[in-house]
């Protein structure tokens, strides 16, 4: 929703404001920034507490301070207000994340995640479609959405437990005894590789949605309705393909998925670059869509089996961070490339730089949990390999 709901309001929050486009993907994705550099007091602070606290306080800043736009016009005071709603966000998102990889384990794991990207991307259908109707009414109207994150900060308090933490619990194979993210990235320095494909996620999801309004305006599309349409179908698709997630894993094995999904998004950036219709658009949204509901599901259990439950909340922190980063970092690294250029350059250097990954991939094995499964000496269907501490490796 941080975000979501406030992109087919995109252009009338600029021209309200008086701003550049720049500046108006700035305040859409300042609160990733804060984020990234929060995310790892709180991480640390949940695997010291617990995630019930971290939990109750997050949603509750991130509801205050999510509707502060609806009281103020003023792009300072909205700069400011983003930064502190990244703060509540960064505590509930790190609280969340592990009450997930710790409460769960194997093909549970995977079946809650695949929901968890469900029940998240069906929120980014229903949060544009209502950003847009609000829309309608003024620039600032979405904003009032975030006010639910009251209400489910109070019913955090009374329904979250904490998970069962340490080396009871069974994550992190034989890394379990790390009590300290070095040590952790030491015995797994796997996650440095999930870090940074979970950091290129965000840009090359933002890479279509932060430009996917003006280049629906360049195609004589205007209406915020439209925008929050097209953004949903990415979102949709990401729900649909959730459901199956746990499937998937088991047909064909993270390290393939990972594969086919860079392959789809350099399909879906061939079309914005080189196609100037609105199906087109259409139809990259929704492979980029499909992509997105395995990629970052993936990721999310490969930390989950990678890393030891002491430092769960260390480790999803650093991951926040370098998502959020992406998120940050992908309106100033492609706006400035498109301006000079086109929307269309900016999405086939995107086209290119996927591409470049995706051959990368064909090269590296993940480690996985086949044996934390108690699967051992059998394979999965996708041929997985074991978790170990090794790092990705040459095939």
């Amino acid at each position: 929703m941080s975000g979501t709901i406030l992109m087919p309001v995109l252009e009338l929050l600029r021209s309200g404001l008086g701003i550049s486009s720049t500046q108006a993907g700035t305040l859409l994705t300042l609160n990733g920034l804060t984020i990234a550099v929060v995310s790892p007091l709180t991480g640390w602070l949940v695997d010291r507490v617990g995630v019930r606290g971290p939990m109750f306080v997050g949603l509750l800043v991130y509801g205050l301070a999510g509707g502060a736009g609806l009281v103020t016009d003023d792009y300072t005071l909205l700069l400011a207000s983003r930064v502190v709603f990244g703060i509540g966000t960064a505590m509930a998102l790190s609280a969340l994340t592990v009450a997930f990889l710790n409460g769960y384990r194997g093909r549970d794991r995977d079946r809650v995640m695949g929901w968890r990207t469900t029940a998240v991307s069906l929120g980014g259908v229903a949060w544009p479609l209502l950003g847009g109707a609000l829309g309608g009414i003024s620039w600032q109207a979405p904003f009032a959405v975030f006010l639910i994150g009251i209400p489910l900060g109070v019913a955090a308090l009374f329904l979250v437990s904490t998970p069962e933490t340490g080396a009871a619990s069974g994550t992190g194979g034989s890394a379990v005894g790390a009590t300290t993210l070095r040590a952790a990235l030491a015995a797994r320095p796997a996650l440095l590789g999930v870090f940074a494909l979970s950091s290129a996620y965000m840009v090359i999801t933002y890479g279509l949605l932060v430009f996917l309004p003006p280049r629906l305006a360049e195609l004589g599309v205007h209406d915020p309705v439209a925008v929050s349409v097209n953004v949903s179908l990415l979102t949709g698709t990401s729900a649909l393909v959730g459901l199956f997630y746990a499937r998937l894993r088991r047909a064909a094995g993270i390290n393939a998925l990972l594969r086919t999904t860079a392959a789809l998004w350099t399909a879906a950036f061939l079309l914005l670059g080189l196609v100037d219709a609105v199906p087109a658009l259409v139809a990259a949204a929704v492979l980029l869509g499909a992509g997105g509901g395995v990629w970052l599901t993936s990721l999310t259990v490969l930390m989950g089996v990678l890393a030891p439950a002491p430092v769960m909340g260390r480790v999803s922190s650093v991951s926040s961070t370098l998502v959020f980063v992406g998120q940050f970092l992908s309106p100033l690294l492609l706006g400035p490339l498109m301006a000079a250029t086109s929307i269309a350059t900016g999405h086939l250097v995107l086209a290119a730089g996927v591409g470049a990954m995706a051959l990368v991939l064909l090269f590296v094995r993940f480690p996985t949990d086949t044996e934390e499964r108690g699967e051992q000496g059998q394979s999965s269907p996708g041929q997985e390999a074991p978790a170990s501490g090794s790092s990705p490796s040459s095939r």
